[in-house]
């Protein structure tokens, strides 16, 4: 066959799942078999063979006999729902409790660490590594060239003198100050 451990060829692959397959199924029909003898042995202890009786007085004690059965099962039977919902119940308490424990640690406010990017690889590399970048190398210069449009628009100045600056606007403002 093959030289390295891990491989087996497929024919090998199905013959082993086929074999595995057919134990599980002898296993689980064993275990319901199994059941089943459990279940009969349970009923023949539990619940013997009813033999219906022919005069009145001895139906009516058979009646009196199952209903006092019938009723110490439903007392097992209600004891065990509150059992089973007060150990639920205990559980979403505890859950709720484990929720709120979670909830009130309050994360520590971190402070800004300023380090340059060869402290911060030394940190995450370790000191074995010596490790150098120079960022600041890699960038571009560049350089700014100040349009003249940009700078007058820049330089409003005073809006006043900008209205009286404007063709015409000399009589309309002299309108609105001469009557008072």
């Amino acid at each position: 066959m093959a030289d390295k451990k891990g491989n087996v060829s497929s024919s090998r692959k199905h013959t082993l799942k086929s074999c595995m397959l057919a134990v599980a199924k002898d296993l689980l029909e064993a275990e319901a078999l199994e059941k089943v003898k459990e279940r009969e042995r349970y009923m023949d202890e539990n619940c013997p063979l009813l033999e219906i009786p022919h005069s009145k007085d001895d139906l009516v004690d058979l009646c009196t006999k199952i209903y006092d059965k019938i009723n110490v099962i439903d007392e097992e039977r209600y004891n065990l729902e509150y059992k089973a919902v007060m150990v639920c119940n205990e559980v979403i308490d505890l859950n709720i409790k484990i929720i709120d424990m979670r909830g009130k640690f309050k994360k520590p406010a971190l402070k800004k660490v300023r380090m340059s990017a060869d402290a911060m690889l030394q940190a995450l590399l370790g000191s074995k590594h010596k490790v150098t970048m120079d960022l600041r190398s890699n960038l571009k210069q560049v350089k700014k060239d100040e349009k003249k449009e940009d700078k007058d628009l820049r330089d409003v100045g005073d809006w006043r003198k900008n209205i009286d600056d404007k063709a015409g606007m000399d009589g309309r403002k002299k309108m609105f100050q001469g009557d008072s």
